[in-house]
């Protein structure tokens, strides 16, 4: 599997671990960034990975920062992406199952690594589930949303 992966300054030491974790397990891996624990705005980052992602150039991406918030946040503002915030390894089953994620994102502050790399292996390993989910995607995707005839509660 080809795997872009970026960080910020908060998810820099994990960033690394986990690109090794990925290239002793087969996969290529391009690092977006950053390359340092300077301080540095993780927009700047995150984006390149999820369009890189969204135009087809690779099958997956991985994000990481303290928290992996404000990551998922910007990831999911590139047309196309579904990026799964994860701070547990059911979070990223589901999140691949459910929501056919192909971004996920970590916080670094949220996690050991060995966590970490629990939640990378489990969602890189798990397969969507279709069905029910697909067509809840395809309303993701949808340019409009279909009315309903009485407010969700009403």
């Amino acid at each position: 599997m080809k795997i872009a992966i970026g960080s910020d300054h908060a998810g820099f030491q994990y960033k690394g671990k986990i690109r090794e974790f990925l290239e002793k397990s087969g996969h290529g891996v391009t690092d977006f960034g950053t390359h340092s624990e300077e301080a540095t705005d993780y927009p700047l980052f995150i984006r390149p990975v999820a369009e890189a992602v969204a135009r087809g150039d690779f099958d997956r991406g991985i994000v990481l920062g303290g928290s992996g918030n404000g990551e998922a946040i910007v990831a999911n503002r590139v047309k196309g992406i579904r990026c799964s915030l994860c701070w547990n390894v059911e979070s990223a089953r589901l999140g691949r199952q459910h929501n056919n994620a192909n971004v996920l994102s970590l916080g670094q502050r949220m996690m050991t690594l060995e966590t970490a790399l629990q939640i990378v292996q489990t969602w890189l390993e798990t397969a969507f589930e279709g069905g029910r989910h697909l067509r809840r995607i395809e309303l993701i995707d949808a340019p409009t949303q279909p009315a309903l005839s009485s407010p969700p509660g009403a």
